[in-house]
């Protein structure tokens, strides 16, 4: 077992673990529903720098996680749940169990954890007031 030591483990870490979302039987729908198989590659490599940026300080990302996850609740009828959020981060933590460990791994889950839960509340707060 390895510690994630550089991007390269990052972008393992990051196409490993959205080619289990991708098939999963609750949240591959909704993710290949709103990500074509032509933009798989530039959504991977945006993941990459995502948690590049968050794991080695570096400034390689650019976007809004917050507003993205916002217009995809609203694509959905306003149906994301916490279930949907916890099944994302169980499979987060099973993919860096299966392939790393050490402190960058162990801070990874933690900043999923914490992500997880403001993106929910976000979502929940840009909600219209009848949903």
């Amino acid at each position: 077992m390895s510690q994630i030591t550089n991007k390269d483990d990052v972008s393992l870490l990051v196409h490993t673990f959205y080619d289990k979302i991708r098939q999963h039987e609750i949240l591959g729908p909704i993710f290949n529903g709103h990500i074509s198989e032509e933009q798989w590659p530039v959504h991977l490599s945006k993941l990459t720098d995502f948690w590049e940026s968050n794991l080695f300080g570096v400034r390689t990302f650019r976007g809004s996680p917050s507003k993205a996850h916002v217009n995809v609740d609203k694509n959905l009828n306003h149906t994301i749940s916490q279930n949907h959020f916890a099944q994302w981060l169980q499979l987060w933590f099973e993919t860096i169990d299966e392939l790393f460990e050490g402190t960058l791994a162990d801070k990874a889950k933690e900043m999923a954890r914490r992500m997880s839960t403001g993106q929910y509340i976000h979502i929940w707060q840009n909600r219209p007031e009848n949903h």
